[in-house]
């Protein structure tokens, strides 16, 4: 794709295929509740490559998997990408289901993504580091 007004902030992803139905039944179920962030999981959902398990996890941010990055303004993070019940800010475990954890699915170290806060902020995040 070389129009860079459609591909900026949207590098290519990976999910595991193990989590790929579960995702896909939880974005439909928040869509249903008129999330927009269901439906922002939805459209990285469908523009995801699914990889058998073993693959995705060496390389990607899957769920369960520890994620650092960086901001636009330099400020680091280390988080732990989570179903939304296992969520709890203080032990920096982030729900799929907010801005911040739709950014992360799928990416690699290395990549960068735009993303929209909940309060409509356009922000920039790149992975520096990702384990299982």
């Amino acid at each position: 794709m070389n129009d860079t007004t459609h591909a900026v902030g949207k590098p290519p992803i990976i999910v595991r295929n193990t989590d790929y139905a579960r995702l896909i039944a939880l974005a439909q179920a928040s869509m249903e509740r008129e999330s927009v962030v269901g439906d922002e999981l939805m459209a990285e959902l469908e523009r995801a490559s699914v990889m058998g398990d073993e693959s995705a996890m060496r390389q990607t941010i899957q769920m369960g998997s520890t994620a650092t990055y960086t901001t636009e303004n330099g400020e680091a993070r280390t988080v732990i990408l989570v179903y939304p019940g296992e969520a709890n800010i203080e032990e920096n475990r982030v729900s799929i289901l907010t801005p911040i954890g739709v950014a992360l699915l799928g990416l690699s170290k290395g990549q960068t993504i735009n993303w929209v806060t909940r309060d409509g902020h356009v922000r920039v995040l790149s992975v520096t580091d990702v384990a299982g």
